[in-house]
């Protein structure tokens, strides 16, 4: 397993290394290298040696290696989420969830080791068949900062399962996690080879696990152009794909809807994570009969939100984890503030003060009266910015949802059966969820239509894509 070598002792700036920041504060955390192309072949020809003896050993066995990894990830998840939030930012609460989720996935997937079987199918006179799967070979895997434990559970968990060995991609910015889960894992009885973390740029060790012709199907997760650059380079190497991709999910909230139900399910599913989430709820339509009630309920909890240092006490949104998205998201804002594209109702704007002016904090801001071809309807908004539009109808609602080129996730706030027919049947998204939002455990597939992907995390489905069928044919 390749892992981190060296500290932060190093002065000053070194291209050999890549500064791993709080962006809380900006204060140093610690340096990883800066990988190579070099690094990676070395990886993939370690999990390439590892393969044969992985491959041979039984599903079980394979899970309970997965299942005492979770019980240590479970023992030591306390300061493994410290460890999140000092490098991502998000709130302690938030970072406790997702290690406890990732404990969860490695579960799962050690839970259904057990009961995975080939196929019988009798052919009479022709003779009979035995349909196996069988594990691909080397996988890698490129994670993104927002959530990286979980995304580093959706993809070792299914990929280690079947059999296959890996190399992963940490994000620059928050590689510190996953390399300690690396480490767990390691503990938990996972042979040397068998998962090689490389920490580096997407420019040169993603692209390098993207062309390396050792490995046999990659699993990316991402933003839109990069997905589009890794599916053309990996084609030339005919490489099976994972690839999720983001979204602009929307929520619709219907007259019969639990209203102050509602209004909470649109407050986490936009501010969790300071919005950094690609199923986050990213366009809200509200029926017009109620959407004055609703607006300003959720306007009186937007303004309610407490932000600060994600290790802080009653925190409810920490910063966003680099300066650049915040850049990004404090010039859309200004935008639709200056050509009149929306009314900001909350925030629209970096917060001040000393206990703010080191971090990468933005004010969770509320914009209503947003017009249709706004960035903020258009474009994924991957920040704590909510706009809302007000729809007269089921119909109008729908075709708004629709008017994306993404497809992750959509729900439906209501209480109506045939309504929720309607959406599950008519809204282009990979999950619909009623009466709720966000929500991903490790059982469901997960994954987007359109430009949102292709595959699926999670499930049974996940572990069928990490593998392959082989057919033994006997004639009598």
């Amino acid at each position: 397993m390749l892992m981190r070598i060296g500290g932060n002792d190093v002065e000053g700036v070194d291209a050999r290394w890549i500064e791993v920041k709080n962006p809380a504060t900006s204060e140093l955390i610690d340096r990883v290298p800066a990988g190579t192309k070099e690094d990676v072949s070395r990886a993939a020809d370690a999990a390439d040696a590892a393969f044969d003896a992985w491959a041979k050993k039984s599903m079980r066995d394979r899970g309970m290696v997965l299942y005492h990894a979770a019980q240590k990830v479970r023992d030591q998840h306390k300061d493994l989420a410290r460890l999140l939030t000092l490098e991502q930012g998000k709130p302690i609460r938030e970072s406790l969830d997702e290690v406890r989720g990732y404990a969860n996935i490695l579960e799962f997937y050690a839970g259904i080791s057990a009961r995975q079987n080939g196929e019988a199918i009798r052919l009479g006179s022709s003779g009979d068949c035995i349909v196996v799967r069988q594990p691909l070979g080397v996988c890698g895997a490129i994670i993104p900062w927002n959530m990286p434990v979980i995304i580093m559970g959706w993809k070792i968990g299914p990929a280690l399962l079947a059999g296959n060995t890996m190399v992963l991609k940490p994000a620059s910015s928050t590689p510190l996690t996953n390399l300690r889960l690396a480490q767990i894992l390691d503990g938990a009885g996972l042979p040397p080879g068998a998962l090689n973390i490389v920490t580096g740029s997407g420019e040169s060790v993603g692209t390098a696990i993207v062309k390396h012709p050792t490995i046999r199907k990659l699993s990316f997760t991402g933003d839109c152009a990069t997905g589009s650059k890794i599916r053309e380079m990996a084609g030339a190497h005919l490489k099976d794909l994972t690839l999720e991709l983001g979204g602009s999910d929307p929520m619709i909230v219907m007259p019969d809807a639990a209203i102050d139900k509602a209004v909470e399910g649109a407050l986490r599913g936009r501010f969790y994570n300071a919005g950094q989430t690609c199923t986050a709820v990213k366009r809200l339509y509200v029926h017009e009969k109620i959407s004055s009630v609703f607006i300003q309920k959720l306007k009186e909890r937007v303004d309610a939100l407490s932000v600060g240092n994600g290790l802080g006490s009653r925190i409810d949104m920490g910063p966003m984890n680099s300066a650049e998205q915040r850049e990004k998201i404090s010039q859309i804002v200004e935008e639709t503030r200056e050509n009149k594209e929306g009314t900001i109702l909350s925030g629209g704007g970096t917060l001040k003060g000393t206990a703010y002016e080191l971090g990468y904090f933005y004010r969770p801001t509320l914009v209503s009266n947003v017009v249709p071809d706004s960035q903020l309807v258009t474009s994924e908004i991957f920040g704590p910015v909510l706009p809302v539009m007000t729809v007269p109808d089921l119909d109008t609602a729908i075709h708004e949802a629709n008017n994306t080129r993404y497809g992750l996730g959509a729900s439906i706030w209501t209480k109506d059966l045939a309504t929720t027919k309607r959406v599950f049947d008519e809204v282009r998204a990979g999950i619909i969820w009623v009466n709720r939002h966000l929500t991903v455990p490790p059982e469901i597939p997960f994954g987007g239509m359109n430009e949102s992907g292709i595959g699926r995390e999670n499930g049974q489905h996940a572990l069928d894509s990490y593998s392959q069928t082989k057919t033994l044919f006997l004639g009598w």
